[in-house]
């Protein structure tokens, strides 16, 4: 397998820049002064991507799968991302194999 240089420039370039991108955001947070509602806002971000990526994966493969994302969102008000993930992967294969 080969690689093209000008792929390969291509990839690096947007390797920089998504982490410069990321170190901007970093650096711009601590600058900051949010409101509460608007902390609250930003706050909110990670579990809505979250829930962005995972809800339509768990709800479009199968019984078993959307089962096992509700007891694992159960789970997730008690237990450490660890124990939910181990939570989630149990009932998955739980399910699987009554469903």
């Amino acid at each position: 397998m080969t690689l093209d240089p000008l792929n390969l420039i291509a990839i690096l370039g947007m390797a920089v820049v998504t982490y410069f991108t990321r170190l901007a955001g970093l650096a711009l947070a601590g600058r900051l002064d949010l409101s509460p509602r608007a902390q609250a806002a930003f706050d909110a971000i990670p579990p809505a991507v979250l829930i962005a990526v995972i809800a339509p994966s768990a709800l479009a493969t199968g019984w078993a799968e959307t089962g096992a994302a509700v007891i694992a969102a159960l789970a997730a008000t008690r237990l450490p991302l660890l124990g939910v993930v181990g939570v989630g992967v149990v009932a998955v294969v739980a399910l699987r194999a009554v469903i």
